[in-house]
């Protein structure tokens, strides 16, 4: 008999579920039974703290990637802002203010396949700056780097490199062609080859299958992730995706629901298209979600900070 209580019982003890349970899962016919299976492994692996973090988009547009869902590729028309680095004080007076409205953790975010010496060093003045000011921990996105490059961060007191994966390995050449989800994974265990934790997620509905949204949730899990952003796809004008048909309610809970099945113990973090969701939130905050980004993305306005941790509170979070 398939018991989803006999597969949280297992999940609780520690056993790992095999990708053919987890597709007979994200098919169950009671949808509101397995979110509430995954709302109990998540009480009991993570309680009910909830963790925010933001983001600073420290350098915008012009990459030469060709992420097919991405507004800063220089490959998309997409209308953005374009510019090399922010102005430090910009970045630092966000930072702050954001740690002071209640945020965990905060990261510069550069676009681009890697990053330059120059804006390394000037997100690296940043970082310091920002840690002379705020006790808001650091985190940094910017691509594919070198050990030396991650090491030279860490220094800067980064703690958590984040490198998203994006969408499952079987699927991401359809996507993008400039680079390879190995060299992503490359990078992620070279941050913690040196002692960094890593933040990986992915996007979903961007033509990838169940299956495949399965799939990435099992590479996180072997990559050993501690925090995972669960994008929902926001198609802008002038990307490849635009125009791409949303994902159902159902669909989008029940990848909730599988991701915490099948990372138990990770930070699974309402991130980019949270605002086209927003009538499904609390459903989804009791369908495995225990962190946020908050506060504005790269190129898209998010939700306000404050509005953020009443919201999650009354839900029955603890932001601490």
């Amino acid at each position: 008999m398939f018991s989803i209580q006999q597969i949280c019982k297992e999940i609780k003890s520690g056993t790992k579920i095999s990708f053919e349970t987890a597709c007979k899962l994200a098919n169950h016919s009671n949808k509101q039974e397995l979110y509430n299976a995954a709302n109990e492994i998540r009480e009991h692996f993570c309680g009910n703290s909830f963790h925010l973090c933001s983001i600073t988009n420290a350098k915008s547009g012009l990459c030469s990637e060709n992420c097919k869902w991405c507004s800063q590729s220089a490959h998309n028309t997409s209308n953005i802002e374009i510019y090399d680095c922010i102005d430090t004080n910009v970045a630092v007076e966000q930072a702050v203010a954001n740690g002071k409205a209640g945020v965990h953790r905060h990261a510069l975010v550069t676009s681009g396949r890697s990053v330059s010496p120059q804006t390394l060093n000037a997100c690296i003045e940043i970082f310091n700056e920002i840690s002379q000011k705020s006790p808001i921990a650091l985190c940094a996105s910017m691509g594919l780097l070198s050990k030396e490059q991650l090491l030279l961060l860490q220094k800067a007191g980064v703690k958590r490199y984040h490198c998203n994966l994006e969408t499952a390995p079987s699927f991401f050449s359809q996507l993008c062609t400039t680079h390879t989800i190995d060299e992503k994974i490359e990078t992620i265990r070279t941050a913690q080859s040196i002692g960094m934790e890593v933040c990986s997620g992915g996007i979903i509905g961007m033509g990838e299958t169940m299956e495949q949204r399965i799939e990435l949730a099992f590479a996180l899990h072997d990559l050993n992730i501690v925090s995972i952003p669960l994008n929902i796809l926001n198609p802008i004008q002038g990307t490849p995706l635009y125009g791409t048909p949303p994902l159902s309610d159902d669909e989008i809970l029940t990848t909730i629901a599988m991701f915490r099945l099948i990372n138990p113990k990770a930070y699974l973090r309402f991130a980019g298209g949270r605002l086209a969701i927003q009538h499904i939130q609390e459903k989804a905050l009791h369908t495995g979600i225990n962190a946020s980004i908050t506060g504005d993305y790269l190129t898209t306005n998010g939700a306000n900070i404050t509005d953020d941790i009443r919201n999650f509170a009354t839900a029955g979070f603890c932001i601490t």
